[in-house]
């Protein structure tokens, strides 16, 4: 079995954004050689997300505007920002949308449904994150 290790990098230009890194991920297979195997996709920091779903606009404007209402950003809200922080609300939006998502590789291809696609969420984005892409197989 062979393993390979790649890392994504991100500081997105707003505090909340939705990056589709499906390409990035191919690409990191690519230089893998694996053909058979599992593709593991983590957000390696706790105020964001990667996650599958489908690359259409409204529904990545949906997503904003819902996390919005669950988790709103407002730093006198949360407990946590007491520490120096004000991204209480950034956490509870990871928290909601996953830290990461492990997809099938067959024939040397990511094994994604139709519509699927990667997605890195950010919901603080002051900051330079990254994202480890872990392929395993042979």
């Amino acid at each position: 079995m062979k393993s390979h290790t790649g890392y994504l990098w991100f500081q997105t230009g707003s505090r909340t954004e939705f990056i589709n890194i499906t390409e990035l991920v191919e690409e990191e297979l690519a230089k893998s050689g694996i053909t058979e195997g599992l593709c593991l996709v983590n957000s390696m920091h706790i105020t964001s997300s990667v996650f599958i779903n489908d690359d259409e606009p409204g529904l990545l404007s949906d997503y904003g505007r819902w996390l919005e209402k669950l988790a709103p950003y407002d730093p006198g809200s949360y407990r946590h920002n007491l520490t120096g922080e004000d991204n209480g609300d950034a956490h509870h939006k990871r928290q909601v949308m996953g830290r990461e998502v492990v997809v099938a590789v067959t024939e040397g291809r990511l094994d994604l449904g139709t519509w699927e696609r990667i997605f890195y969420g950010e919901f603080d984005g002051r900051r330079r994150k990254r994202v480890l892409v872990k392929i395993i197989g042979d």
